[in-house]
Formats: structure tokens, sequence, C-alpha cells
């Protein structure tokens, strides 16, 4: 479970590094690590249905970011040209970083079971108890709403805080009907 605690630390640095650099693009970026570090968490501890909802919520997010940054931002070409031992030294801990995130992504996904091979053994005890526990004639329901209700509320209020900050991103300012 190491790689937990390694994730959990290259999570919060990315997010320092997303609050604290001036680049918005690679904020960014930083930022969409943040959320693959918690996707690659959820796998590990066998949640994939939260795995793979945050894995939708931060792909479009970046996606959605890095186009608002290009869209809203220029760069300015006296500048780019001048290179400072700074640039280097962030570009060179991004690299390192993205090695890292890069490594132990690989070693969470050998953790994952052979395609197929179940992981979940509570499933069984869902299928023969839940008609007699819930009276429910629709089984997935049942499992969705009563057995995994909170689980379900949470990947509910991920979406809706997702939208609501793409909304809040692309809306016009001062827009008036």
């Amino acid at each position: 479970m190491i790689e937990l605690y390694i994730l959990l630390i290259a999570s919060i640095g990315a997010g320092i590094v997303a609050v604290e650099i001036k680049d918005l693009l690679a904020s960014a970026i930083s930022l969409g690590i943040v959320g693959f570090s918690v996707a690659i968490i959820f796998i590990l501890v066998q949640a994939p249905d939260l795995a793979i909802v945050q894995i939708v919520v931060e792909v479009l997010t970046v996606i959605i970011f890095v186009a608002v940054i290009l869209k809203t931002t220029h760069i300015d070409t006296t500048l780019e040209n001048k290179m400072e031992v700074r640039d280097y030294l962030t570009k060179g801990v991004f690299v390192i970083f993205g090695i890292f995130f890069l490594i132990f992504s690989i070693s969470a996904l050998k953790e994952l079971p052979e395609f197929g091979k179940p992981i979940m053994k509570i499933a069984s005890h869902y299928l023969a108890k839940g008609f007699e526990e819930i009276k429910a004639a629709n089984q997935v329901a049942a499992v969705i709403l009563d057995f995994r209700g909170y689980d379900t509320l949470g990947e509910a209020t991920v979406l809706f805080t997702s939208v609501i900050g793409v909304l809040t991103i692309l809306r016009k300012i001062g827009k008036k009907k």
C-alpha cells in the first residue's frame, strides 16, 4: 500500500504546483495530474466505478481548461526567446514528476485483475439477498440506490460539481438578455 501514500504525496505536490505556478497551461496540467492520481487511488482501493467517473471528469475538465486557456491567452514572442534558469528548472521538475507518475500508474494498473475475473465478492451477496432485504424487483436499481446509495450520491455530486465548474468557466461575464 506504499503506492497509495506515494500517489497521495504526488497529488498534493501537483496541487501545490497548480496553485503556485504562473503559467496557466502548466497549472491546468498539474490539476489534471491531481485528478488522475485520485483515479489511480480509486483503482488501487478497488473502486473502479469511482475511477471511471473520475477519469471522465478529469479528461473533460482538462480539455476544457486547456481550450479556454489557449483561447483567452496569448504568448509574447519577445519573452518566449528569453529562457531563464527558472524555466529549465520548472520543466525539469515536470519531467521528473511525469516519470514518477508514469511509473506508479503502471504499477497501479498491474494490480488490476485479469479481464473477466471477479474481484468483488460482495456481488454474490447482492444477488442472493437483494430481493429478500430490499423487496425490489429490479436488482440493478436495488444495488445502485440502496446497497451503494452513498457511492451513487458521491458520483452524482462529482458530476454536478464538474458541470457547474464548466458552466462557470464558459459563461460570458455580464451577459444580459
